[in-house]
């Protein structure tokens, strides 16, 4: 209920005017049954711009840490996340990346839409990174088909580490549904379920135009974490 109202009522129709989605292809999303929607990641606010063009609910999964925050930030942001329809997971133990494939099975069974990121994080500069196999696994699982769907402009609408974004219009572009039948009974092989997440992520690629980089994303963002600022020179 609370979802419905944020997204119809309060927030949803005031970011629809102030942002003013151009979107591409959005007849590839069926109207019924399961599907995945296997997105780039480039911005915070990826999550919030989905569910705002797409007449079914979408639900993403998120760090159980977002719905926690204190204050007025902390209460907006869970806000946010609730107007896009993120179900919180625990995601500190080891445990974490079953229990969100798990979570988004249900919804999946249920013959709803499940959003996810196969780069795992945001982007650290707008290429795309290499997929990891669990979107292969969520599809593989279901039997769902996956919607591949790229953010064109989330990164400059809001850069990461910006709070505040900048109004401009959002550009959403949607591909031809990924069918994988052909590998029914193969979830759990990771040889296939390798295959099955590289033609994702080489239709990401395809649509959005970025550059593809083979390396995983938080990889990329742990070396930049561990470089050790440059010495100033000393002035004789």
């Amino acid at each position: 209920m609370l979802y419905w109202l944020m997204k119809y009522i309060l927030l949803g129709p005031l970011l629809r005017l102030i942002f003013r989605p151009q979107v591409e292809g959005l007849h590839h999303v069926p109207d019924t049954g399961p599907v995945i929607l296997a997105s780039n990641h480039l911005s915070f606010s990826d999550s919030i711009f989905t569910p705002l063009i797409i007449k079914r609910k979408v639900t993403f999964i998120a760090k159980a840490e977002y719905f926690a925050g204190k204050g007025i930030k902390g209460w907006l942001t869970k806000m946010f996340f609730v107007a896009a329809g993120t179900i919180p997971v625990d995601r500190s133990g080891g445990r974490a990346a079953r229990a969100a494939l798990d979570t988004q099975l249900r919804v999946l069974r249920a013959g709803g839409i499940a959003g996810i990121y196969p780069e795992g994080t945001r982007s650290p500069d707008g290429r795309l990174y290499r997929g990891k196999t669990g979107v292969a696994r969520l599809a593989l699982e279901s039997g769902a088909p996956v919607v591949p769907m790229v953010m064109l402009n989330a990164d400059e609408i809001q850069p990461p580490g910006k709070l505040i974004p900048k109004i401009k219009p959002v550009r959403i572009r949607f591909g031809a549904p990924l069918d994988f039948s052909r590998y029914a009974g193969m979830a759990g092989d990771r040889f296939v379920e390798r295959a099955v997440t590289d033609e994702i992520m080489y239709e990401l690629m395809e649509l959005s135009g970025r550059e593809y980089v083979d390396m995983y994303a938080q990889k990329v963002k742990s070396q930049q974490t561990a470089e050790p600022a440059k010495a100033e020179p000393i002035a004789a």
